[in-house]
C-alpha cells in the first residue's frame, strides 16, 4: 500500500489541504499551517441536528512552543496502510494523528528533541441561534421553501473544566413531529420515537499534563518532549445533557482502562486485515498508476466513514469542509448540496462495488436504514394507496419519510399520496435495486440469517407493492403513472421498473428457490408471468433498449434509463443473448458522459468494451476537486465534495473489467487492457477469494478458493494462461 501513500512536502494553507482519516463513524480532517499548527475538523456519522442537516463536532488546533520548522525536510504523509497521518521534519516523527479503529477516540503523538509547550485549542462556528438564509438552505434540503425559518442551535461549551475541554451541540426541538403531520403519518409520530429531539453529540479533548486556560483552550502545565492528547467524540439520545455527559465520562473511563501500547498495533491489525481481504495494484502505463492509487484512496475514504450508524453521504462523507459555492460565498464545513437525505440513486453507488472487495462489514449501515424504514414504508403504503407492500421515495430521510419540500408544503385540494416533486412523483424504483443489491450481497457472503431476516422481508413487501399498485391489462402489468427514473416523467411501463422486477424474481425463484416460502413462490412465479417484456424501439435499422413503452414529455435529466437492463440488472452482457444489441444501445444512448453517478463507465465494461472503458476510467480517477489537495476528493459534479458516486463509479467499473460474475460463473478479464499488468484479490459468490496476476499479456498466478471454485472460473479466448 505504500505506493500510494499521500506524501505532501509543504505545508498546507487552510482546511483545502486536509487529508482524511477515520475509523467508520469518527472522521478528521487534517492539516498543517505554516506558523507550525496542526488542525483538523471532528465529524461522526450519527450528528444530524434539529434540521436534519450532518454537522460537524468542531474543529481542534494543536500549537506549540517553541513552535514546529516546516522549513527544512517537510513531510506529511497519510499512511494508507495504517491509517495513520504523520508529520516528520528532517527524517524526524513530531506528530502521529489516528483515529482508533477499534475505540470511539482519536490519538496525537507528539514527539521531540526538545521540550515544548502544548496548546490545545477548541475551534467552533455554531456560537449563536441562527437563521439559514439564501443558498445556505441547501444544506437543510427538505426543510426549504417551508413555512418556517431554518433556525439552527448553537453549541454548549461546558465550563469550569479543570483538565479537559468538552462541548457539545443538543437537539432541544425538531423538525420530526411537523414533518410526520405534514406526511400525515402524525398516527405514527404518536407511537414512534423523534429520532433528532434531544440527539446530542459532541466530544471531550484531553491529555495528560494539560489544564485549561479557559473553557475552550488547554495549555500544558510544564514543558515535555513527548505529549499524547485524545478526543472522545460521542453522539446519543439522551432525556438530559447531563446524563449525555455521564455516558462521555463512562466511555473515557473505558478507554483510559483498556489501552495500552497495543492499542496501536491492534488498530494497525485492522487495517492490515482490512487491505489483506482485497485489493487492485495496476502498472504497465502511467494511466495505470493514477488508476491504481484512485482505486485504493477511494476504498479508503469508504473504510473511513463506512462502519458508523448510518449510511456514506453521497454528497461529502464525513469530509466536507468550508467551501466556496458557485455564488461565490464560502459556508462552513456543515455546508453540503442536497444537506442530509439521502438519494437511493447515489447512495447505492458507494456499495455496489463493496461486493468484490467483500467489504460486508461497510455495507450493513445501508441495509440497516432501509430495513429499519420498512414498517413506516408498509404503513405509509396502506394509508397513501389502500393496498399492501411498500414503497420507497427515492429520495429518503435517514428515518425513511419524505423529505417535506419534496412531498409538497401546500397540501390542500391535494390527494396525501400526491408527491410535489415531479423528479420523484413516481420513482420508485430504487426499492427494485436495493432488493437486487441484497440479494447479491447474500450470493456473495452466504450470510442465511441475512437473508431470511432482512432480504426476504423486505422483498416481499416491495414485490407486494408492484403485485397490488399497478393493473393488468389483458393479464399484462400496465405501470401508469409511471416514471423512468428522474429521466422522463410520464411513461408507461418504465424499463428500469420491468427490468429490476425481471432480475429479483429470477434471482429469487431460481438460485433462492429453496430459502422461500411456498406462498410466495406462488405469487412470484404468477407475477413474473404478468410482466410486460423490455421496451424496444427501432433506431437506424436497428432494434434497440427503450427507456419505457410508452414516453409522453422531453428528457429531464442526464440518465440513460435503458441501460439498465446493463446495470444494475445484467440482462444483457457478456455471454448472454442479444449482446450486439446491447452494445447498440450503448452507442445509441441518448446522454454521453461519466462524471458524478453517470453509469457509462460500468455499463461499458459489462459490455465488453475495454477501450471505453479505460478511458473513463482513467478520466475518472484522474478528475479530483480543482479547490481540494488531497487527490481523490472528487466533485462537486452533482453532487458536492468528495464527490462519493464519481469514486464509486470508478471503483465498480474497473472491478468489472477484472471480474464479472453471473450466479455461479466467475469471468476474469473480460475487459481488461492487456498493456495493464495486475496483481488482485476479490471476492465472488459463494464465498469465494479470487487472487491472481496477470503481467506482460499472461496470466502467471491465479489462486481460488475454496479450491472447487476453479471449474467456475472462464477467461476471454485470448488471455494466455
Amino acid at each position: 500500500m505504500s505506493d500510494y501513500d499521500v506524501i505532501w512536502t509543504t505545508p498546507g494553507q487552510s482546511c483545502a489541504d486536509s487529508m482524511p482519516l477515520g475509523n467508520g463513524d469518527i472522521g478528521l480532517n487534517a492539516w498543517t499551517e505554516p506558523n507550525g499548527d496542526l488542525l483538523f475538523y471532528v465529524s461522526k456519522t450519527d450528528a444530524w441536528n434539529e434540521n436534519n442537516r450532518l454537522l460537524k463536532l468542531g474543529c481542534i488546533r494543536v500549537s506549540l512552543a517553541p513552535a514546529l520548522e516546516f522549513s527544512e525536510g517537510f513531510q506529511q504523509i497519510l499512511f494508507l496502510e495504517t491509517a495513520t497521518m504523520e508529520v516528520r521534519t528532517a527524517g524526524k516523527v513530531l506528530l502521529r494523528l489516528w483515529v482508533d479503529a477499534n475505540a470511539p477516540v482519536v490519538r496525537l503523538e507528539i514527539n521531540s528533541d526538545t521540550p515544548r509547550d502544548v496548546k490545545v485549542s477548541l475551534e467552533t462556528w455554531r456560537t449563536e441561534e441562527r437563521v439559514l438564509e439564501g443558498q445556505e438552505q441547501a444544506s437543510a434540503y427538505g426543510q426549504n421553501g417551508g413555512p418556517n425559518p431554518i433556525i439552527e442551535s448553537p453549541d454548549y461549551v461546558l465550563p469550569n473544566q479543570q483538565n479537559r475541554v468538552v462541548w457539545f451541540h443538543r437537539n432541544e426541538k425538531s423538525i420530526w413531529a411537523q414533518s410526520m403531520a405534514l406526511q400525515s403519518l402524525d398516527d405514527l409520530a404518536s407511537c414512534g420515537n423523534d429520532p433528532l429531539l434531544h440527539r446530542t453529540f459532541g466530544a471531550a479533548v484531553l491529555g495528560d499534563g494539560l489544564i485549561c486556560q479557559d473553557d475552550q483552550t488547554l495549555i500544558s502545565s510544564d514543558s515535555r518532549c513527548d505529549w499524547n492528547l485524545t478526543i472522545h467524540p460521542l453522539t446519543a439520545q439522551t432525556a438530559t445533557a447531563e446524563e449525555w455527559l455521564s455516558q462521555l465520562d463512562e466511555q473515557i473511563e473505558r478507554d483510559k482502562s483498556t489501552y495500552s501500547v497495543q492499542s496501536l498495533e491492534a488498530h494497525k491489525n485492522w487495517w492490515h486485515d482490512f487491505w489483506d481481504r482485497s485489493y487492485i495494484h495496476i502498472d504497465g502505463t502511467p494511466e495505470a498508476g493514477v488508476v491504481s492509487r484512485g482505486y485504493a484512496l477511494q476504498r479508503f475514504i469508504n473504510a473511513c466513514g463506512g462502519r458508523g450508524a448510518y449510511p456514506i453521504k453521497f454528497n461529502g462523507s464525513i469530509f466536507t469542509v468550508p467551501t466556496q459555492e458557485n455564488n461565490g460565498v464560502t459556508y462552513d464545513a456543515d455546508y453540503r448540496r442536497w444537506g442530509g437525505t439521502y438519494w437511493f440513486q447515489n447512495t447505492r453507488l458507494t456499495y455496489w462495488p463493496m461486493l468484490a472487495a467483500g467489504d460486508f462489514d461497510l455495507m450493513q449501515p445501508f441495509f440497516k436504514m432501509y430495513c429499519d424504514a420498512l414498517p413506516l414504508a408498509i404503513e405509509r403504503t396502506q394509508k397513501y394507496f389502500h393496498h399492501g407492500g411498500a414503497f420507497f421515495p427515492e429520495t429518503i430521510t435517514f428515518w425513511g419519510a419524505y423529505a417535506d419540500s419534496n412531498y409538497g408544503w401546500e397540501r390542500e385540494g391535494r390527494d396525501v399520496s400526491f408527491c410535489e416533486n415531479t423528479y420523484i412523483r413516481y420513482y420508485w424504483s430504487g426499492a427494485l435495486e436495493l432488493c437486487a443489491l441484497m440479494l447479491q450481497y447474500v450470493e456473495f457472503s452466504s450470510d442465511e440469517e441475512f437473508c431470511h431476516e432482512k432480504l426476504l422481508p423486505m422483498a416481499r413487501q416491495i414485490l407486494r407493492f408492484y403485485d397490488e399498485h399497478y393493473p393488468r391489462e389483458d393479464g399484462v402489468l400496465k405501470m401508469e403513472p409511471a416514471q423512468s427514473l428522474e429521466m422522463f416523467w410520464e411513461v408507461v411501463n418504465p424499463l428500469p421498473d420491468i427490468a429490476g422486477l425481471q432480475f429479483v424474481l429470477d434471482k429469487l425463484l431460481t438460485f433462492f428457490d429453496s430459502l422461500i416460502r411456498d406462498e410466495d413462490r406462488v405469487a412470484w412465479t404468477k407475477l413474473r408471468g404478468e410482466l410486460p417484456p423490455l421496451p424496444r424501439r427501432a433506431q437506424n435499422g436497428k432494434s434497440i433498449l427503450a427507456a419505457a413503452q410508452e414516453i409522453r414529455d422531453e428528457k429531464h435529466n442526464s440518465e440513460n434509463p435503458e441501460l439498465y437492463a446493463v446495470f444494475p440488472y445484467s440482462l444483457f452482457g457478456i455471454d448472454k443473448p442479444e449482446l450486439q444489441m446491447a452494445r447498440d444501445t450503448f452507442a445509441n444512448r441518448l446522454v454521453k458522459s461519466s462524471k458524478g453517478w453517470q453509469q457509462d463507465a460500468i455499463q461499458a465494461a459489462c459490455l465488453g468494451l475495454t477501450e471505453e472503458t479505460q478511458q473513463m476510467v482513467v478520466s475518472n480517477f484522474s478528475t479530483s476537486h480543482q479547490g481540494s489537495r488531497f487527490p481523490a476528493f472528487w466533485g462537486p459534479n452533482f453532487d458536492w465534495i468528495p464527490d462519493q458516486d464519481h469514486g464509486g463509479v470508478a471503483m465498480l467499473a474497473l472491478q468489472k473489467m477484472l471480474m464479472q460474475c453471473d450466479g455461479a460463473k466467475v469471468l476474469l478479464f473480460p475487459a481488461w487492457p492487456r498493456d495493464w499488468n495486475v496483481s488482485f484479490r476479490l471476492h465472488a459468490p459463494q464465498n469465494t477469494i479470487i487472487t491472481g496476476e496477470f503481467k506482460t499479456g499472461k496470466l502467471v498466478l491465479l489462486d481460488v478458493k475454496p479450491a472447487r471454485r476453479r471449474g467456475d472460473i472462464t477467461f476471454p479466448d485470448d488471455i494466455v494462461r
